[in-house]
């Protein structure tokens, strides 16, 4: 196997497809019960290298955020979303200024282009 089959087949590749096709994977230790995020080849709390993907509802809850407001843009906020099925990420909740976010508010993902052009999970505020 040559360096770039070990390539697209590493996790992050694997999770970055399946972005572009409109979902957002995690992966499952069995050993261990739990979800995992950010994917990896090891579950953190066990070792074992037996993760299952699996496909997340892209609902979550916000946990904790910082909003920012920038002098010459509209503010945002930067949001740690803990989703339904048990794991946690880092993310932009898009769609809605800074002033219209608050801890506890309930997200549905929303993939968008980043900043390098590749797909990534925002957010948007359920309801709105």
């Amino acid at each position: 196997m040559g360096l770039d089959d070990r390539i697209a087949e590493a996790p992050m590749a694997h999770y970055q497809k399946r972005l572009e096709a409109g979902e957002l994977a995690y992966q499952f230790s069995p050993k261990a019960g739990r979800a995992i995020f950010y994917p990896r080849i090891a579950c953190p709390y066990t070792g074992s290298t037996n993760l299952e993907w699996r496909k997340s509802s892209g609902r979550g809850t916000i946990y904790t955020l910082t909003k920012l407001f920038p002098s010459n843009a509209r503010s945002y906020a930067v949001a740690l979303v803990d989703m339904l099925e048990g794991f946690r990420l880092m993310t932009r909740i898009v769609d809605a200024t800074a002033e219209d976010v608050e801890i506890g508010a309930r997200v549905a993902l929303a993939i968008r282009p980043g900043e390098n052009g590749d797909a990534c999970p925002f957010f948007v505020l359920e309801g709105k």
